[in-house]
């Protein structure tokens, strides 16, 4: 796909996912619980984190309870994180759904470059602060699905409506396949490919940044979005990246279950989980335009 109306917004709406999932996670207390996503929950014995003796998942001591107190506070499950999950791919659908189906193109276009960046600044506030509250994870998705919405109007009038319908297919796919490789264990998530994942999406990021930039000089930039075989390789990079980012946020729900993290705690991992989905499903969707120009 050549320079469209879109192409600077669609550069602005790729997010860049939080390298701090999974790290620092809040306790509910002192229980561990087991991994429904994984393998058997690790046993830990003394701490050695590099940056202290201190453990980072552990409760703060003025929140520390005895063993033989009552619980205070609920404790993660899996079904919270598919409830909450669920339910911010619902909002953020929705969300899409009615920027197409309500606003002219022209006015969901005009609409998506203030939501991008409002998600965005939102975004970063929520990852950094790992803020686990529904109204900031459900605006986040709300946000986003305006961007979503007008973007796929966009690509749907120029390529015809299968395009979206595909990448969606396409989206599902990855998330469900990258699920089965975590579940099953074929692929699993060592610090060493954490830091490999982490460091191949700062590395995207400065690319599409550079590309962006040399745009505002050059025709098609770095040649990364111009649609040829460049542009099709690098598509293929980041859609990989992004789904094995989809392991990070697996591991990110498994650590928070066995370390005890509190029930509204599955908010913060649907925020991580919509994040990536949103970026695997535009990489996708461009992926496809470009075949589509062929």
């Amino acid at each position: 796909m050549g320079p469209t109306t879109t192409g600077h917004l669609e550069e602005m709406t790729m997010p860049s996912h939080n390298p701090v999932f999974g790290r620092g996670i809040p306790s509910a207390g002192s229980g561990q619980q087991s991994a429904p996503w994984g393998g058997a929950p690790q046993q830990y014995g003394a701490p050695q984190y590099g940056y202290g003796t201190q453990d980072p998942y552990a409760a703060p001591a003025p929140y520390a309870q005895s063993p033989y107190a009552p619980a205070t506070t609920r404790y993660m499950t899996m079904d919270d994180v598919v409830q909450k999950t669920g339910l911010s791919f619902l909002v953020t659908v929705l969300s899409a759904a009615v920027t197409w189906a309500v606003f002219p193109q022209s006015l969901a276009l005009g609409l998506a470059l203030p939501a991008v960046l409002v998600a965005f600044v939102l975004g970063l506030v929520i990852a950094f602060k790992q803020i686990a509250n529904p109204v900031a994870t459900l605006s986040y998705g709300a946000l986003y699905g305006v961007a979503l919405g007008a973007i796929s109007e966009v690509f749907a009038q120029q390529f015809g409506s299968g395009i979206v319908t595909q990448a969606l297919i396409g989206t599902f796919g990855v998330f469900a396949g990258m699920l089965v490789i975590y579940k099953t264990g074929a692929i699993r998530v060592t610090p060493k490919l954490t830091r490999w994942i982490v460091g191949a999406m700062f590395g995207i990021l400065a690319l599409v940044l550079v590309n962006l930039v040399a745009s505002f000089f050059t025709p098609g930039g770095l040649g990364l979005r111009d649609g040829g075989p460049l542009a099709i390789v690098f598509s293929l990079v980041v859609i990989g990246v992004a789904a094995f980012s989809l392991l990070l946020d697996f591991d990110m729900a498994d650590e928070a279950i066995r370390r005890g993290a509190p029930a509204k705690f599955a908010w913060y991992v649907a925020f991580g989980l919509l994040v990536t989905v949103v970026w695997l499903y535009l990489e996708i969707l461009r992926l496809l335009s470009y075949f589509q120009d062929e």
